[in-house]
């Protein structure tokens, strides 16, 4: 599989299927038994682990649950990895971080704890964490999961956001369908006076920077469009799109 600048990846897949595992091999986290995986023509299948870090801060990952810290503020949360890094000052910090929560609209929860947030918010949190550094790759894993779909339609707009705005590209695990099918469906674009707007693909436009993947076993059996998937003869898609 190949994941071009602003394009995403949709991987479906029943469970074990190794969904999960690929985002984890993109990072670095698991080798391959067999194959190579490159990031950005760059080939980090044998790298070790010193020689990945600097590679991975070219990538952003959104997890689950959000995985934020319970101990750390919102904010701090967001902070955390250029405090680390320790290339920043606090004035400089202070500046990206309402940055970021602003454009996941949530600037008014930066002194808030995980606890004190909603389902919602915790993931919009975890975006704005791993927007730090301006990744051009983004990993999301199962970002709608167990949300209502107001918030989950949230999520999708930012996932949308980046790809249309940004040119992120991204890999994006999900057992939401509808979500997934928003996301393939439509494209967010800038009006003159800055507001964003989001619009559905027609017959005069189609989206070639979303394409699903079916996943079987550790092995891709569909790669293609929202359209070709659910036009699909293969019994195993057939069933889980039902």
């Amino acid at each position: 599989m190949e994941v071009r600048p602003a394009e995403t990846k949709i991987i479906l897949g029943g469970g074990g299927s190794g969904k999960t595992t690929i985002l984890k091999m993109v990072l670095g986290l698991v080798k391959p038994d067999s194959g190579r995986i490159f990031i950005e023509d760059q080939e980090i299948t044998q790298l070790t682990e010193a020689e990945l870090m600097p590679i991975r801060k070219r990538i952003g990952m959104v997890f689950q649950e959000g995985a934020l810290f319970d101990s750390l503020t919102v904010g701090e949360n967001v902070a955390f990895r250029m405090r680390e890094a320790e290339t920043h000052s606090e004035e400089e910090i202070d500046s990206v971080v309402r940055q970021l929560l602003g454009f996941v609209e949530l600037g008014h929860a930066i002194d808030k704890f995980p606890s004190e947030l909603s389902g919602g918010m915790i993931r919009r949190a975890g975006i704005a964490r791993a927007l730090v550094g301006h990744p051009s790759i983004l990993l999301y894993d199962a970002p709608t999961a167990g949300l209502d779909p107001i918030t989950s339609r949230t999520i999708c707009e930012l996932v949308m956001k980046l790809r249309d705005l940004e040119g992120v590209a991204s890999i994006f695990v999900t057992h939401d369908l509808e979500s997934a099918l928003t996301v393939a469906s439509e494209f967010a674009e800038t009006l003159p006076n800055g507001e964003v707007v989001f619009k559905n693909e027609d017959n005069n436009l189609c989206l070639v920077n979303t394409r699903f993947l079916m996943l079987k076993e550790g092995n891709i059996i569909f790669e293609g469009s929202d359209e070709a998937l659910r036009s699909s003869s293969d019994r195993y898609i057939q069933d889980f799109l039902e």
